[in-house]
């Protein structure tokens, strides 16, 4: 009787320390790594701490530019920002750059679920441009819409729609290998995107794009009833319009970084006027990217995109909301991961603020801090 009773004791105490346990969201980018703890408590996320360091220093170069660091580099920088940033959590998730993985949506017969085990991988094959034994491959069949017959009846599909997600096992193992000399423990791998749709979106059925502005790339990300329907990267980022306006104005690129949070994409003098141009041709270019890839889900859905909403660090360009909803003449808005979390009330505006930049790191601990519910 005792051993029982001191059985359900040690129960109800595990329960209550597994829902208070703090996890941890990593995001690995080119210029910089932020990192989310939160907890749980009375079913509420809670932040504990956050945290972002710029990788400019480890590379030898600017502060927001691109970097390819080492395994150790990436280490080192890791064990910096928790130490700065006190985490102290072990368990943790890290997101996956788009650009180190490939996803696809691809059609296939409907079969059962045992034949899908054997299709898919081998329809894989001919999107992904390297040998199978060197991804880790996963899908997921996409809900498709009810179809009814002229007499009520309820259609089957001859064709089903399946997501097929590789990420290369060269990042996974880069990745392992820093975490494990940080002492961290992660539980999955995720692709940047779908840290970012679970971050800054609520639950809705119209199709949203998600513009996210990075420092080396611009991502563009279509989600419609929470499925990832498009995916699209462009070759230009942030960095670009700091380089242009460095070359423009002859200053320096950590002057041009503050100029371009400060004044954005206006002008005033004539050499501004100069940097204007160049910058607006690089924002142009991103948005005709933006453009052709609404036009071409339109045109291939039959669906307009009510909403955009802007995330990543190029976001923080002054004017760049005025700018893109004066373009596509539809709503647009900031991303605010942190508004998923619960956090002292005093930190609100900062996070506000920040959220666009952690929008992965907020999406990676949420999702790890539904595993250990």
């Amino acid at each position: 009787m005792k051993e029982f009773l001191n059985n359900i004791i040690k129960s109800i105490k595990d329960y209550f320390n597994k829902r208070e346990e703090s996890v941890l969201g990593i995001d690995i980018s080119s210029s910089s790594i932020k990192v989310v703890q939160l907890k749980k408590k009375r079913g509420r996320a809670i932040l504990e701490t956050y945290g972002e360091i710029s990788l400019g220093a480890y590379a030898d170069v600017e502060n927001g530019r691109a970097t390819k660091l080492s395994t150790q580099k990436t280490a080192e920088a890791l064990a910096d920002l928790l130490r700065e940033s006190k985490v102290t959590a072990k368990k943790c998730g890290v997101a996956v750059p788009l650009s180190s993985s490939l996803l696809k949506i691809i059609k296939i017969p409907a079969v059962s679920e045992k034949q899908l085990k054997e299709i898919v991988p081998i329809e894989a094959r001919k999107y992904i441009p390297v040998p199978m034994t060197e991804v880790l491959l996963d899908w997921n069949v996409i809900p498709k819409e009810t179809s009814y017959s002229e007499d009520g009846e309820v259609q089957k599909a001859d064709k089903i729609e399946v997501m097929i997600v590789a990420i290369h096992k060269e990042i996974i193992n880069m990745y392992t290998d820093v975490l494990s000399q940080n002492n961290l423990e992660s539980s999955f791998f995720e692709i940047e995107l779908f840290a970012t749709t679970r971050s800054v979106l609520s639950r809705g059925i119209k199709p949203i794009m998600i513009f996210d502005f990075g420092v080396s790339t611009t991502k563009l990300y279509i989600v419609e009833e929470g499925v990832i329907r498009e995916s699209h990267i462009v070759n230009r980022g942030s960095q670009d319009l700091t380089l242009a306006l460095s070359k423009s104005l002859g200053i320096s690129f950590d002057e041009a970084e503050g100029s371009k949070r400060t004044t954005g994409l206006t002008k005033k003098t004539d050499s501004e006027e100069d940097a204007s141009e160049n910058t607006s041709a690089i924002i142009e270019y991103i948005f005709s990217e933006v453009e052709r890839t609404i036009i071409d889900y339109q045109t291939k859905y039959n669906k307009s995109i009510v909403k955009i909403v802007l995330t990543g660090g190029g976001v923080l360009l002054k004017n760049i909301v005025d700018k893109t909803s004066e373009k596509f003449k539809i709503e647009v808005e900031l991303a605010n991961p942190f508004k998923k979390v619960e956090a002292p009330a005093f930190l609100e505006e900062i996070l506000k603020k920040a959220g666009p930049e952690f929008a992965v790191a907020v999406g990676v601990a949420l999702r790890k801090l539904e595993e250990i519910e």
